[in-house]
Parts: structure tokens; C-alpha cells; sequence
């Protein structure tokens, strides 16, 4: 029977319950320990696909097509697990299962309510992940912050489910944020005391508390918020700032994290240890031999978490060459105001991001054909893809008025357009090209030499496609098609012939990258910003 470990936070959000969930995973499985991981999230929409990245943030695909919170991206970096739809659930998604069954009749006679049948739902969905599988241990995030309307159906549930799991199988990580005030020169607990206060309030008493502070707790605080909090001295946890997120498992090792999950779950396993882990990533961040500036060109560059698993994956490409990475965020807005020159002049390189819209779209472009004539390494990702070929087709091909059908329906040269299958689709929700698809590559590209094999799969969020009808002019003109969909020949990796490293893909291979195994074009596109 898998036993569970319910992360929940307090005081403000963005205290890092998705980091300190990875890392705890991180610990568990670095002992020997089957784990999975699950994020409960209580926002109404059914899942973040259709939502701004301006209000949600980057959104993170999985293999079988499920569009996810971006803590799943932290869960699958961390581990060696992957995950998928049964992993992120959300209010949304929790009460359509609800809806759809009353209207099925599944409750016949009975009053459909928030308990018992919503709680029942998530309790359900919970236990589900771990159904068939040789799991030991099962990590719930729970999203929200406890006080808030929306999150307290989840804490009811996992308020239930430990209760009915019994002792020593489940146990409660509560992350709070204890500030630091720099006029008083004072740590205060108060604001701990206070969330833990009303976690309890709704029933639940934590097992341990992870306290995030800009400064170390000393014993003093850490006796004191034992105290108040109704916790052993040992449970009290300082969770410390760090330069990298990839020190954290290191920082709560230490604090002894791992040894008291162990002891509180009744866990047999080994001691573990995480020598590989500093050495080879906490340790290459930290002291590099190199140095190598990088930019990426974007229209939600304002936001930090809108990249998260492209800034994620060129630090692990970094780390593979032993370098520092400097990432100059650059908005594309501000290219078409004043050129790409003034931006892009001193960089090594330029990524251009997925993203939708026509906002920004002609500083991409013009970011592209600054690095296709400077020999500039370019690198160009989903959005990124269908740029450089639009930038291809009106600078190379003589195509002046190229564009996509999503920028321009009437367009003279729809050089992107919809597939035949995706102009029926009218409900936005989980329709676009999702999840894991195959890749044939073309020996004797750079592709195939990145890769060093023939087939390969990544995952896709997209609508619109390159248009083959025009393959042939761009083949005569010195575009390499190195990679294609077996089925239905669509275009998925292109390069342009003769430059130092010019490759685009229509997928996302950031979603497949870890700090410990970077994704080998990542890897490549780091190697050749540094020769540039």
C-alpha cells in the first residue's frame, strides 16, 4: 500500500511548494523509493491550456497530450518518473466528473454535494495514481494558499484521506514564509503561526513544517514555532534561499528532511546519497569554467514564469558544457520598435520561444534574420519554428508576402496554415496537437547528428503547420527538412544549409530536459553559442 505525503502552503503564494514537492521526491527516490507525484490545482477551468501565460505561466505537456501545471515540469526534472493526465487535477476538472455523472444518473435519488461526492471525487482521483503500480510513496501538492476559498474542497479531501489511510501513512509538509525585517533586524514567526493556525482550524495538523526565509533559523525560532505550531522541534525545517533550485534537495537533506519523512511513514529503505546530484549539477552551476550569454526572444518576457522549461533546459545545456548562462531576455515588441542590432548585437546566441498571436510576431522575425545573416547559433521552437520560415520564405525565397494563415487568414503565401482536420475544431479546450508524436530524422544533418539516431518522439502544442505545398522552393533555396512525422509527412525539424547552427523544431524538447541529463539539442546549441 503506497503511502502519501500532502504538501500544502501558507502565508502568500510563490513560496516554492512545487520545488520543495520536487525535492522532496528527489530525496525519497535517491533512496531507493518508488515515487509519484500529483498537483491538485483550484482554479475552475478544467486545465490551464486555454489561459494567458500572463495569469497561469508557462503551460506543461506531457507525453499522453495533457496540458498541466508547470510544477509538473519541476516533478519531472527532479525525478526520473514521467507523468501525465491523472497527475494534475483541478476544480474544474474534478466537478465536470461530478456533473457528467449526476446527469448519467450515477446518483440517482441522492442530493449531489460538495461532501460528500466532491471530496469523494478528488479522494478518488488521489489514490488513482498509484492504482496497479508498485509505488511507495505518493507526493500531493496542493495549489492555493490555506485560507482561501477555492482550496479548502482539496483540504477537506486530504483531510479525510489521512484520516482514513490511518497513522503512519499519511503526513502533512506545510510551507510557510517566515520574513525576515530588516528594520527591526528580526526574524518573525507570527505569519507561520497564524497559517498553521488556520490549518488547523479545517482539521489538519502538520507533520512538518518547511519554513522559507531569506535568513537561517536559529534554534530560538525553530523552539518557537515548535511551540505555538504543536510540532517536534525537529519537524521545523529552515528552507533557506538559495542561488540555484537545484540546491534545494541538498539544503533540506541537510536540514534532515529525508531521515524524518522516513521515520514518521515507517519507510525501509537505504540512506541514499546525493553525491552525483552536487557534482555533477549543484556544483557545475556553481563554480563554471565558461561563460556564454543567450537570448531569448519572447512576447511574455515580463513574465518569468512563462519560459520556465526553456530557461530551465539552457541552464541544464549549460551545465553540460560547463558554463555560465546568462539569459538577456529580450521582448519582441521592443525589436520591432528599435531593430534587432540594438539587442541582439553582443549575444551568443538567440532562442525563439512557442507562443500565439500576432503580437510581436514581426520583431521574431527580424530577430531571425539577424542571426540567419550573422552566423548567429539560432535556435527556434514551436512558434520559433514556423518563424524561421516565414523569415526564409520573404528574405530567401522571395516571398515578400509569407506569413501564417493565424496572422493573416488571407495571405497571398500561407507558408503555415491549418491542417484540413483542425479547420473543423471549434471548441479551443485540448484540441490543438498534443503529446508525444514520432520524428524520422535524415542522416547527414545536424539533427541527426544531435540525436546520433534515426527515430526519436517529442511532444507538441500547436495548431497550425508548414505548408508542403511549398517545400520544393524551399529546398532549391537551401533549406534542410532533417526531420519529419512518419505519418502524414509533417514538417518537424528544419535547418538552413551553410550556417554554424540553424536548427528549428515544431516541437518543445525543453519538456524532456534535466539539470542531470540535458536534451541533446539544448546540449548542442549551448556548444555552438560558446564557439561562436
Amino acid at each position: 500500500m503506497a503511502k502519501y505525503i500532502f504538501v500544502t502552503g501558507g502565508v502568500v503564494s510563490s513560496l516554492g511548494k512545487g520545488i520543495a514537492a520536487a525535492s522532496i521526491a528527489k530525496l525519497l527516490e535517491n533512496k531507493g523509493l518508488r515515487v509519484t507525484m500529483m498537483k491538485c490545482d483550484p482554479y475552475i477551468n478544467v486545465d490551464p491550456g486555454t489561459m494567458n501565460p500572463f495569469q497561469h505561466g508557462e503551460v506543461y505537456v506531457t507525453d499522453d497530450g495533457a496540458e498541466t501545471d508547470l510544477d509538473l515540469g519541476h516533478y519531472e526534472r527532479f525525478t526520473n518518473a514521467k507523468y501525465g493526465k491523472e497527475n494534475n487535477i483541478t476544480t474544474g476538472k474534478i466537478y465536470y466528473s461530478v456533473i457528467t455523472k449526476e446527469r448519467r444518473g450515477d446518483y440517482l435519488g441522492k442530493t449531489v454535494q460538495i461532501i460528500p461526492h466532491i471530496t469523494a471525487e478528488i479522494k478518488d482521483s488521489i489514490k488513482k495514481v498509484a492504482y496497479g503500480r508498485k509505488i511507495d510513496v505518493v507526493i500531493v501538492e496542493i495549489g492555493g494558499t490555506v485560507g482561501d476559498i477555492e482550496s479548502l474542497p482539496f483540504l477537506e479531501a486530504i483531510r479525510q484521506l489521512k484520516l482514513e489511510l490511518g497513522c503512519g501513512y499519511a503526513i502533512n509538509v506545510h510551507v510557510t514564509l517566515v520574513p525576515f525585517i530588516k528594520t527591526a533586524g528580526e526574524i518573525k514567526t507570527k505569519p507561520t503561526q497564524h497559517s498553521v493556525g488556520t490549518l488547523r482550524e479545517i482539521g489538519i495538523m502538520p507533520d512538518a513544517i518547511l519554513c522559507r526565509s531569506e535568513k537561517p533559523l536559529n534554534k530560538e525560532a525553530k523552539d518557537k514555532i515548535a511551540l505555538f505550531c504543536n510540532v517536534d522541534k525537529d519537524a521545523v525545517i529552515s528552507a533557506v534561499d538559495v542561488k540555484s533550485i537545484y540546491e534545494v534537495p541538498l539544503a533540506l537533506r541537510k536540514e534532515g528532511l529525508d531521515k524524518l519523512i522516513v521515520k514518521l511513514l515507517n519507510l525501509k529503505c537505504e540512506d541514499g546519497d546525493l553525491t552525483e546530484w552536487k557534482e555533477g549539477v549543484v556544483d557545475k552551476i556553481k563554480y563554471p569554467k565558461k561563460e556564454v550569454t543567450i537570448a531569448v526572444v519572447g512576447k511574455y518576457i515580463a513574465l518569468q514564469d512563462a519560459y520556465k522549461s526553456i530557461y530551465e533546459a539552457l541552464t541544464h545545456g549549460a551545465i553540460t558544457n560547463d558554463a555560465k548562462l546568462i539569459i538577456k531576455r529580450v521582448d519582441s515588441e521592443d525589436i520591432e520598435k528599435h531593430g534587432a542590432g540594438k539587442y541582439l548585437k553582443n549575444v551568443k546566441g538567440v532562442l525563439v520561444p512557442g507562443g500565439f498571436g500576432t503580437r510581436g510576431i514581426e520583431g521574431k522575425i527580424k530577430a531571425v534574420e539577424f542571426a540567419r545573416l550573422n552566423g548567429v547559433p539560432y535556435f527556434g521552437i514551436c512558434l520559433g519554428m514556423q518563424i524561421a520560415v516565414i523569415e526564409f520564405a520573404r528574405n530567401v525565397c522571395g516571398r515578400k508576402k509569407a506569413n501564417s494563415t493565424e496572422f493573416d487568414k488571407n495571405t497571398k503565401f500561407p507558408i503555415i496554415s491549418l491542417l484540413d482536420e483542425q479547420k473543423k475544431v471549434k471548441a479551443k479546450g485540448a484540441t490543438m496537437r498534443l503529446g508525444a508524436y514520432a520524428c524520422r530524422l535524415k542522416k547527414t544533418t545536424k539533427a541527426y547528428s544531435v540525436y546520433r539516431k534515426e527515430n526519436i518522439s517529442e511532444r507538441h502544442r500547436h495548431r497550425y503547420e508548414f505548408n508542403n505545398e511549398y517545400r520544393k522552393d524551399f529546398e532549391a533555396n537551401g533549406m534542410i527538412f532533417s526531420g519529419t512525422h512518419p505519418k502524414g509527412n509533417l514538417v518537424e525539424i528544419v535547418e538552413v544549409k551553410g550556417h554554424p547552427w540553424f536548427v528549428a523544431c515544431q516541437f518543445h524538447p525543453e519538456f524532456q530536459s534535466k539539470p542531470d541529463r540535458a536534451h541533446p539539442l539544448f546540449a548542442s546549441f549551448i556548444e555552438a553559442a560558446l564557439d561562436k
